[in-house]
């Protein structure tokens, strides 16, 4: 025999019961999302949406690791990686793309701050590394010459 009717519907309650729940405090459940960040078009508006008016020292402790000739903007291998201690976030932008802020990711105190994407570049463009520690910014740029563009172009 398998699931009775009353269990089958106690199950069905619960779950209903379970995503109302979840469906009511979103903001505790969901990523921190920068919508103001991601929405602008400029890049220094970008950089300011996200992280406000802090000063951006160039650090070489923020390695990108990126083709120097990408044959299709539509997918970038793209690795960016810091010894920076204590990195809380760190952010990719590149400036020709209709949006500028690519990407942006929470570093949590035990994670190794390195993260590995493929993102889309418009046309051949400087990709601009964030990274955010003890209150200061951290910044590197890296030229990626695009063949095809992958933004519509």
């Amino acid at each position: 025999m398998g699931i009775s009717r009353r269990n089958f519907c106690k199950t069905i309650a619960g779950s209903a019961a379970s995503v109302a729940v979840l469906a009511a405090m979103p903001g505790k459940l969901m990523a921190n999302w920068s919508d103001k960040a991601f929405a602008a078009d400029k890049l220094e508006d970008a950089i300011a949406a996200k992280y406000g008016s802090l000063p951006i020292e160039e650090s070489t402790a923020i390695q990108i690791k990126a083709p120097e000739i990408a044959e299709n903007g539509a997918f970038v291998p793209v690795t960016i990686s810091t010894t920076i201690p204590g990195v809380t976030n760190m952010s990719i932008f590149t400036p020709a793309n209709f949006s500028p802020m690519v990407a942006s990711v929470d570093v949590m105190p035990r994670m190794k701050p390195e993260v590995s994407l493929r993102i889309r570049m418009a046309k051949t463009a400087n990709l601009v590394v964030i990274a955010q520690a003890g209150g200061k910014l951290y910044r590197v740029t890296r030229e990626v010459k695009v063949t095809i563009g992958g933004c519509g172009g």
